[in-house]
C-alpha cells in the first residue's frame, strides 16, 4: 500500500466517531446544497485541521527522508485519496449569498 494510502486509512480510523458523523452530514449536503451549507462549513473545518494534520505529518515524514522535491506531489495524492472518501470536501468553506432584487415603486 502507498505511504500516503496508509496515511489517509489511519486518519480515517483515528478520528473514526468525527469522520463518520460527518460521512452522514456530507451525504445530507450532497442532496441540499444550499439549505446545508453553513453547517456543512462549521462541520467541515473541524475536518479540514485533522486532514491538513495528516497531511503535515506526511510531507514532513518524507522531507525527513530528504525527499522534500516530491511532497508536492504526495500532498496531491493525499488529498485526491481523500476526495474519494469525501468528494464534496472541496466544498467546506464556500460562502453562498443570495441574490435579491429591490423592487422599485414608481408612483
Amino acid at each position: 500500500m502507498s505511504k500516503y494510502k496508509e496515511y489517509v486509512k489511519r486518519m480515517l480510523e483515528s478520528n473514526q466517531e468525527l469522520f463518520n458523523s460527518f460521512r452522514v452530514l456530507h451525504d445530507i449536503y450532497a442532496l441540499d446544497e444550499e439549505r446545508y451549507q453553513d453547517k456543512f462549513n462549521r462541520e467541515g473545518e473541524k475536518i479540514m485541521l485533522v486532514i491538513k494534520e495528516w497531511e503535515g505529518r506526511l510531507c514532513r515524514q518524507s522531507e525527513k527522508a530528504g525527499y522534500s522535491n516530491y511532497t508536492t506531489n504526495l500532498a496531491e495524492k493525499f488529498q485526491g485519496e481523500v476526495k474519494k472518501v469525501f468528494p464534496l470536501i472541496d466544498h467546506v468553506g464556500i460562502i453562498v449569498k443570495k441574490f435579491t432584487l429591490k423592487r422599485i415603486l414608481l408612483e
